[in-house]
């Protein structure tokens, strides 16, 4: 699978002196709407649409389980796997972060025409 590795700190330092547990960060990267946490599980990014009826997932809270919560219908999902934790079969959409000695990146999927 290819990626769009794009620089979302400039060091692991920013994010651990910068960022507070549990506190959503937004992005918009490559037209999507994604959000970057902090747990005491290490740094995640996902996808910001509610799999389950769209509703922004940064409106939500996590929770101590590693879960990101919907703030409409209170799903749950996994923030390591973006597996449905609560309340159906969805998926939410995950991406994957590098942290490297030049930055911290999140992987966006390229398309099969930008290979």
């Amino acid at each position: 699978m290819a990626y769009h590795w794009i620089k979302i700190f400039d060091s692991k330092d920013e994010v651990e002196n910068h960022i507070q547990l549990h506190t959503f960060i937004p992005f918009q990267l490559k037209g999507e709407k994604i959000n970057v946490i902090k747990t005491d599980k290490g740094l995640f990014a996902f996808n910001d649409k509610c799999p389950h009826n769209g509703a922004s997932l940064s409106k939500g809270f996590c929770t101590k389980n590693n879960e990101v919560v919907c703030p409409l219908h209170r799903y749950s999902f996994d923030l390591a796997n973006g597996r449905a934790t609560s309340g159906g079969a969805f998926a939410l959409k995950t991406y994957p972060i590098e942290i490297k000695d030049n930055g911290v990146f999140v992987g966006i999927k390229a398309s099969w025409w930008e290979l």
